[in-house]
């Protein structure tokens, strides 16, 4: 049975979201940039696994846009949160300067934060995300990192835009029966480059 919950869907076809299938190629043109900026900045293993994440993320949501099973949706959540979890890994390892065995403790550290954030709140999947990128940009200017700081509050902005636009898609049906769903694809490709590109140039500072 086919999932209908975006107001471009018009029944069970495989073309019911054109739109929103289509879209999904920001983030084949975003993960093609990213592995362009990355190439010869000799990044860790981590960042070059944020690319390929990323051309999953593409592709696991163009199926869902285009099936909309259930199946689908897995395919269409489990790289995003892949995505979130070697990011907060990451983080700690590149911009703090932690032991690894040390920086894995950021994905149990993400998961109890989203569990609470959801407890309190009941945000959804990447309210998260959100506030953890402010509290990333939060971490970053104490230690005074001024510049890193700004991008992380940057890119945190464009992803508050990008979700507001995916929370109100349902509502907008009546008005604009094409919702804005495709326009969170669009800026959610724009900001996974952004914190593919701000990680690469951490490495890349540090050479």
């Amino acid at each position: 049975m086919p999932v209908d919950g975006y107001c471009e869907r018009t029944g069970p076809e495989f073309w019911s979201e054109p739109v929103n299938a289509w879209t999904n190629v920001a983030f084949l043109i975003a993960a093609f940039f990213a592995y362009r900026h990355i190439r010869g900045k000799g990044v860790p293993w981590c960042v070059t696994a944020l690319v390929v994440i990323l051309v999953a993320i593409g592709l696991g949501s163009f199926t869902f846009h285009t099936v909309a099973t259930r199946w689908a949706a897995s395919l269409d959540v489990a790289p995003i949160i892949a995505f979130m979890l070697t990011y907060v890994v990451m983080f700690p390892k590149l911009f703090l300067g932690l032991r690894w065995r040390w920086a894995w403790l950021g994905a149990p550290l993400f998961i109890a934060f989203a569990l609470l954030v959801n407890l309190v709140v009941a945000g959804g999947t990447y309210l998260p995300a959100l506030l953890g990128m402010v509290v990333l940009a939060v971490i970053l200017a104490i230690r005074g990192e001024r510049g890193d700081a700004l991008w992380f509050a940057g890119i945190a902005a464009v992803f508050g835009v990008s979700l507001t636009l995916r929370t109100v898609d349902p509502s907008v049906c009546g008005g604009f029966p094409l919702g804005t769903h495709f326009a969170w694809h669009v800026l959610n490709a724009v900001v996974l480059y952004l914190l593919i590109r701000v990680a690469a140039n951490r490495v890349a500072s540090r050479v």
